[in-house]
């Protein structure tokens, strides 16, 4: 461990060198490295600039089944050996942004964010289709050709193009289409084909064309490189500049919404009573639970408070209300909105605020929240059209439109959409001012088009989705969370035990610095650490607002969200930890190593931390340290007391763990217990959901649970004499909602706080017990607790008192970092750095691993 006053020379020149300030290549940074994995190929490319521009030097093109994440650094950094490259000497990142494998396109777009943002260079997303036709164009073939990518479950990617001496045209925008339907749509087109998706395909598509050889099917790096030459001729992109090509910009190519979306899409059409929290349709047609269901307004709208959620039937009345008094001349009516729910293509978002103003900002059930607007657009040929936006006139100027088109926008990109357009009546001055503020501009008009008689103007532009630095989430800043929770021991071992941290206080940073990253399940996080263990910064995007209309996390949604967190959550945490250091943000050259959650959690979310964190490091040339999330959670108890040292017992309960660990060294461990079903806190999430309660579950159990009577209803203590250390929450979960069921089929008014009391207490009684049980087998004296449940105030207060009566000592985590964040990562980090323990860049995600296991 060493102190640096100041950076180095050498590490600040280096950040300096990074960042390009305009499209001209640096002369040091002349190469261009091109990168795709969409289907079941890793495909490479190498390429030079000069006058005449990109000149593709070798390529690659590697047979990587499910692979991926293990093949593509690695074949990366041995081309650029065998070619004498040098990976400071790259000064642009060229990646296929699909469409194709949904885990492909993450693995290539997560690792060529990592390298360009590490990098401080460009990063230049294309169409992986694209570089196929061009792959094609290159070799020689001229004429209409036809594209077919696999989408599996029978469905493909079909895009026609025109090849010419010139170039490549692009004859359609992408979608998605079961095969037969884009082989009808074909028909007779006389297509010469390609794409792997004929592999599979190529009997449907014959009546369609000839196929060209196979060796053209798939992306190639010259395709790639091609690509993003004629997006350079054309001056749609810029390679070598970096401030025009942030990697936090460039997101996938997906066509279609995620499954949970569009069963929730086709739900919400259908005009039956519906529970509006949960989404659950309710039997009784009654609003189970409603009274007690809070609404979950997101942070950015917590002044105006306002919450937004997709059009549903139900709704449909109020929205053709505020259309009648809003819309002069040619209202929508309800039938006509109606029909709207179910037609493809179709986006609608409403706005949800309180009655009166003075309730703006409470927490108030979503049921008795009242519509104060709307946005719907169509989907069609990449475009996305603007049908209808309107805002009651007592909720103007809150921002309410703009988020609501913003809304729309971010479904209508996923369903394929590039660019935007509109009509807007030639005399609405302040609706243009709008569509002007983001980006949209007038090019013509329609005489007459309104039922009136006045003009529209058309207006068009990029899809109006906004700069967000995390794709739309907030920010928690975890040090600030922690001074701030009234619990000042807590606070100081947050922020360091052995200095101030102040902002400007401290003479210069600890050596190792490490940079780690969470992304195991909903929430993405960077955190850095210093080498006396202090974290200088610990920030989260929170992505609960995209899961809490589904009831829990959706592992397609996470995914996604992650892809587009990440580069800000990671430029966030350096730009804090910089402040706290008293100077300008750190640079990825400053750090010394990255660090990430490898195991276990969500597939499609640990792929993406873990290829971003591998592209970093490879990019500055620094070890790589995979962390097991679950010992994460063990260390994070050291933001709670700094002197904690094993042996000891620790209780890991989240929403996807339940385990008793013994805990004899740091890295040494021995599951004592776990569950053999459910998790705590899917347990709680399932009980909150069979009350109408909402997503998350725990807290709104925790409250409620607080006003009820614990012993009110002799709920099952599962396992609780079973003679072993496991735990069982199914049987409870079940026992709790056949209660719920048989008092609604009585016809009984339900005592939620009673039910939630009773519920809460039996998952502890069982908890603890089985806990003062371990300590006896173990002989321990120090007992911890992990993970999003230990954040319960009772759970902690009834540990609190057992481990009292025992005289055991109990290190709670503050409650800021019970839940996942990068900050436990880090602490694990900084261990297996000391220990000179890396991970090479073959390394994978893993949905499960062993705790017990040393890696």
């Amino acid at each position: 461990m060493t102190h640096d006053a100041s950076l180095s020379d050498a590490r600040r020149t280096a950040a300096r060198c990074a960042a390009p300030a305009s499209d001209a290549p640096s002369p040091d940074r002349p190469y261009l490295v091109a990168l795709d994995s969409a289907n079941e190929m890793v495909t490479l490319g190498v390429a030079r600039v000069s006058d005449q521009g990109l000149h593709l030097i070798d390529q690659q093109l590697v047979a990587a089944h499910r692979a991926s994440n293990t093949q593509l650094l690695p074949r990366l950094s041995a081309l650029l050996d065998q070619l004498g490259i040098e990976r400071h000497q790259v000064g642009s990142v060229v990646v296929g942004r699909g469409p194709g494998s949904f885990t492909g396109v993450r693995i290539a777009l997560a690792t060529a964010k990592g390298m360009a943002q590490a990098a401080g260079c460009a990063l230049v997303g294309v169409s992986t289709l694209d570089a196929i036709a061009f792959n094609a164009q290159i070799s020689g073939v001229r004429g209409e050709v036809g594209v077919v990518a696999d989408a599996m479950r029978g469905e493909v990617y079909p895009v026609r193009y025109r090849l010419t001496d010139q170039g490549v045209e692009r004859c359609e925008a992408d979608a998605v289409l079961k095969a037969p339907a884009a082989a009808e749509r074909w028909r007779d087109a006389g297509l010469q084909l390609t794409g792997d998706g004929l592999a599979k395909h190529a009997a449907l598509f014959s009546a369609c064309g000839a196929p060209l050889p196979r060796e053209l099917w798939n992306a190639t790096g010259a395709g790639l490189v091609a690509c993003a030459e004629a997006a350079w001729r054309g001056g749609g992109a810029h390679p070598f500049d970096a401030r025009a090509h942030r990697p936090g910009a460039v997101l996938p190519v997906y066509t279609r919404l995620s499954d949970a979306e569009e069963a929730e899409r086709a739900r919400l059409a259908m005009p039956a009573p519906r529970n509006l929290v949960s989404g659950v349709q309710s039997a009784s047609g009654a609003r189970a639970g409603s009274m007690h269901a809070r609404a979950a307004i997101d942070a950015r709208q917590a002044v105006s408070g306002v919450a937004y959620r997709p059009l549903d039937a139900d709704r449909v009345s109020s929205v053709a209300a505020i259309e009648a008094a809003v819309m002069s001349g040619d209202p929508w009516s309800e039938p006509m909105l109606a029909s709207e729910l179910s037609a493809a293509g179709r986006v609608w978002w409403v706005a949800l605020a309180p009655e009166g103003a003075d309730a703006a900002g409470e927490s108030v059930p979503l049921d008795d929240l009242r519509v104060v607007g709307y946005a719907g657009c169509l989907v069609v040929d990449g475009e996305m059209q603007v049908l209808r936006v309107g805002v009651s006139p007592d909720m103007r100027r809150h921002g309410i439109a703009r988020e609501l088109l913003e809304r729309c926008a971010r479904d209508a990109r996923d369903l394929g959409a590039a660019r935007c357009s509109l009509e807007v009546r030639a005399g609405n001055a302040s609706a243009q001012g709008l569509y002007r503020s983001l980006g949209l501009q007038a090019g013509g008009v329609r005489p007459r088009y309104y039922a009136d008689g006045e003009d529209a103007l058309i207006m068009a532009g990029p899809l109006p989705i906004g700069a967000h630095r995390a794709g739309g989430m907030s920010l928690r800043d975890q040090v600030s969370a922690a001074a701030a929770n009234g619990d000042p021991d807590a606070a100081a071992s947050v922020v360091g035990n052995a200095r101030s941290m102040a902002a400007g206080s401290v003479e210069g940073p600890v050596r190792p610095l490490i940079l780690a990253i969470e992304s195991s399940c909903d929430e993405t996080g960077a955190a850095v650490i210093d080498g006396e263990g202090t974290l200088l910064a610990d920030v989260v995007a929170s992505q609960v607002d995209f899961h809490a209309r589904f009831g829990g996390v959706v592992p397609e949604i996470a995914s996604r969200k992650h892809v587009e967190a990440i580069c800000g959550v990671c430029e966030e945490c350096l730009e804090q930890a910089g402040a706290r250091l008293g100077q300008g943000p750190l640079a990825w050259a400053d750090l010394d190593a990255v660090a990430v959650t490898y195991a276990p959690g969500l597939m499609g979310a640990l792929v993406v931390g873990v290829a971003f964190a591998k592209g970093a490091a490879w990019a500055q040339g620094l070890p790589f340290i995979g962390v097991n999330h679950l010992e994460g959670h063990l260390h994070a108890n050291k933001l709670g007391a700094a002197d904690l040292r094993p042996p000891l017992v620790a209780s890991l309960v989240s929403g996807g763990n339940t385990l008793l660990v013994e805990v004899r060294d740091w890295g040494d461990y021995r599951v004592l217990g776990e569950t053999i079903d459910d998790a705590v806190g899917e347990a709680f999430d399932k009980v909150a959901k069979a009350l109408g309660l909402g997503y998350p579950g725990g807290p709104v159990i925790s409250r409620l649970a607080a006003q009820g009577n614990p012993d009110a209803i002799a709920f099952p203590r599962a396992m609780l004499h079973s003679g072993n250390l496991d735990f069982s929450l199914s049987g409870l979960k079940t026992a709790v909602t056949s209660y719920i069921g048989k008092e609604r089929e009585a016809g009984r008014p339900l005592n939620v706080p009673d039910i939630a009391a009773s519920f809460q207490q039996a998952v502890i009684d069982v908890q603890v017990a089985k806990a003062l049980r371990a300590l006896e087998e173990t002989g321990a004296t120090t007992f911890c607790l992990g993970g999003g449940v230990a954040a319960n105030p009772a759970l902690r207060a009834a540990y609190q008192q057992a481990c009292d009566q025992r005289g055991v000592r109990l290190v709670l985590p503050p409650l800021s970092a019970c839940g996942d964040h990068a900050g436990m990562i880090a602490l694990v980090a900084l261990e297996r750095f000391r220990q000179g323990r890396f991970f090479g860049l073959d390394a994978d995600a893993q949905a499960r691993c062993d705790l017990e296991r040393p890696y």
